[in-house]
């Protein structure tokens, strides 16, 4: 997937100003994509050139004006076919998994930094877990009738929860047996 698509999903649902999309990247679309404002500034700025949205000046009071952007019908269209496509699985390229399957050539002072390793690598899921439930209770409250949007968006959610889940408990299972082959 290339940002352009998440920008254009992303202004599809609400259009915004650049810093608006980044805030939204960082609480919802950030769940499954990341970018930095830089890069979504540069996106939105090409995209506009190449006409799959228009921006528009919007005046504050107090504050400087600001760029809203929406999507155009040639961004809608580009959208439509990149949904229409099939998708491939991902090659999944994981760091920490091959430091594991690597701690079996190493000694044992290297596997006990490998445990610290891992026991900050989970703190660092188990936060994001921390944050994807809240965002839940925050944005798809018990008991609301939800719109087919809402309920997309809460299914992506769903999915991030459960992947973080997962990931935490293999991380256990490695910290288990990490720690039975330390003195």
């Amino acid at each position: 997937m290339a940002l352009e698509h998440a920008i254009l999903v992303s202004l599809l649902e609400q259009p915004g100003s650049g810093y608006e999309l980044a805030r939204r990247f960082e609480r919802s679309i950030g769940r499954f994509w990341t970018a930095t404002h830089q890069q979504i500034y540069r996106v939105l700025k090409r995209m506009e050139t190449d006409g799959l949205v228009t921006g528009h000046e919007v005046g504050q009071d107090g504050r400087p004006d600001k760029r809203s952007y929406q999507v155009a019908e040639a961004g809608r269209a580009v959208l439509t076919e990149w949904l229409r496509e099939p998708v491939q699985p991902e090659a999944v390229r994981h760091d920490l998994a091959v430091k594991i399957r690597g701690a079996a050539f190493d000694d044992a002072a290297g596997r006990a930094r490998l445990v610290d390793e891992v026991r900050r690598y989970r703190a660092g899921h188990e936060e994001t877990l921390d944050r994807y439930l809240a965002g839940e209770q925050r944005d798809f409250p018990a008991g609301e009738d939800l719109d087919t949007g809402q309920r997309l968006q809460h299914v992506v959610l769903r999915g991030g929860i459960a992947y973080e889940r997962m990931l935490l408990d293999w991380l256990d299972d490695v910290l288990e047996t990490l720690l039975k082959g330390l003195p």
